[in-house]
């Protein structure tokens, strides 16, 4: 038998039944009534934060391959691959992700040669942090067939030394040629890895999170989803490689319950800032998607009523991206298109982007990690980079999250960089956000991303009962459908 629960001590109090909430405030304690499990939690009772942009199979991966996240140099990157590689099967493939070159002394991008030497020989392929550059060895090349007269594919780069020979580093789509072939983790793994990662997720104070992963991802989440309670909803965006299968089965956005649910459709249409890939309207960068690829793609998801993530970082894609989805207002009731990151929006299309009903899936910690490479690639646009003030004043809606695990996927931390660290690292301050509208950007503005704001945003009767309750020390208590997904251990 479901029994009422009242969340108290906390402000405001909360009283839910059934995963719903049912009173909020004075009236909590009456309407739970005096046989009501009783959980008393001393803070600040917030809707449950929400990270509009995470990938859950990349977390994952940090549980089942070589993690470089961290390293301070390139010698530090190579020891923590050679330890890894000692306990493998010979021959076995070295896999890993998180080198981040420009927080190394020599911040050059390393190369095969000195993979090799870690490695023994093994093929080993290792994703940079921002996932769009990839360090190969010489084994893992010739294992795709990569050599000196290897032509890169349409929107990927194959980096060359001064003879003409890969270094090691691949770029954008031309990592494929690698990853297509690599090994995959079994189901068990790969589901003992996702539940342990949603297990993190939730002592972060999440509740929901929009994840932009791949097909075996999702299925994963269903396995682990039907073994028991998730305690982090999920909303999963799937890569435009599976539109196909989506418009064959009629999957439309809002497909599942409110635990796993179908959203959207992830294009990249350029690359990133660290890996000098982002489309600039100054024509630098990679363009990974050609404007009638995007047009198609538009077209065909809103006519499949399903709605669209385009990741466009540099102000080049963010324009193209607008263009494509500019015939496109109101295709439906349920229309949310989303441009993902926006870290640089030119003035003249942040109007243009609210009056299409665009929305800015951003992410706050990419402004700590980028400064100074952002300052040191873009000089002249900075002033508008990041720019989540300036885009809420044009009236575009902000959904932030986190791109973990290209950062860090803590919400207090994201909250932290949108308001005071803009200000205290005086880089321009004017485009940080208030408290009250980054919070908004985690809740309310993050629900209606995915279509949920009936259920979520806001703590109000009827909604249902997610909440992230927070103190003067940090997170109190993270709450799910009504339920205790983590609890800070009292002093």
């Amino acid at each position: 038998m479901i029994s009422p629960v009242l969340f108290a001590g906390c402000k405001p109090e909360v009283a839910a039944f059934d995963g719903r909430i049912i009173a909020v405030g004075e009236g909590a304690r009456a309407a739970a009534g005096r046989k009501a499990e009783v959980v008393r939690l001393r803070g600040v009772a917030w809707p449950g934060l929400i990270d509009s942009h995470i990938h859950l199979a990349h977390l994952a991966e940090r549980k089942l391959s070589v993690d470089l996240t961290g390293a301070t140099d390139l010698a530090d990157a190579l020891a923590r691959v050679k330890r890894w590689a000692r306990a493998l099967p010979k021959g076995a493939w070295v896999i890993g992700s998180g080198w981040y070159n420009d927080v190394w002394p020599e911040t050059a991008f390393p190369t095969r040669q000195q993979l090799d030497a870690a490695v023994a020989g093994r093929p080993a392929y290792l994703r940079r942090k921002d996932g769009h550059s990839a360090w190969a060895s010489s084994a893992a090349l010739r294992a795709a067939g990569i050599d000196a007269a290897s032509e890169p594919p349409a929107g990927g780069l194959i980096d060359r030394d001064g003879a003409g020979e890969p270094t090691g580093i691949l770029r954008e789509t031309a990592m494929q040629l690698v990853s297509k072939d690599l090994p995959r983790p079994s189901d068990a793994d790969l589901d003992v890895a996702i539940a342990a990662v949603l297990v993190d997720l939730a002592q972060l104070g999440l509740t929901s999170v929009h994840s932009m992963d791949n097909a075996p991802t999702l299925a994963s989440l269903q396995r682990v989803r039907a073994s028991g309670a998730l305690p982090v909803r999920v909303s999963y965006n799937l890569p435009l490689k599976d539109l196909p299968h989506a418009e064959r089965m009629g999957v439309r956005s809002g497909w599942g319950d409110p635990w796993l649910r179908v959203w959207g459709v992830k294009a990249f249409l350029d690359g990133s800032l660290g890996s000098r890939t982002a489309e600039m309207l100054d024509g630098s960068g990679t363009a990974r998607l050609t404007q009638p690829d995007l047009v198609d793609l538009v077209e065909r998801a809103a006519r499949a009523e399903l709605n669209v993530c385009l990741h466009a970082i540099g102000d080049g894609a963010v324009r193209r991206a607008l263009d494509a989805l500019a015939p496109h207002r109101n295709a439906w009731s349920m229309w949310r298109p989303r441009i993902e990151h926006a870290q640089c929006v030119n003035p003249k299309d942040m109007t243009r982007m609210a009056r299409l009903g665009v929305i800015a899936s951003m992410q706050p910690m990419h402004a700590v990690a980028d400064r100074e490479l952002a300052d040191a690639m873009w000089p002249e646009v900075t002033k508008h980079a990041y720019a989540w003030r300036a885009l809420a004043k044009a009236g575009v809606r902000l959904a932030f999250g986190s791109d973990a695990p290209v950062e860090t996927a803590d919400p207090l931390a994201g909250i932290e960089a949108a308001t005071t660290w803009r200000k205290q690292a005086k880089w321009y301050p004017e485009l940080a956000l208030t408290k009250a509208a980054a919070l908004r950007a985690y809740t309310s503005n993050a629900a209606y991303a995915a279509g949920m704001e009936a259920d979520l945003g806001a703590l109000r009767p009827g909604k249902l009962c997610d909440m992230t309750v927070v103190d003067d020390r940090g997170l109190v208590a993270t709450v799910a459908g009504g339920r205790l997904t983590w609890r800070r251990t009292p002093a």
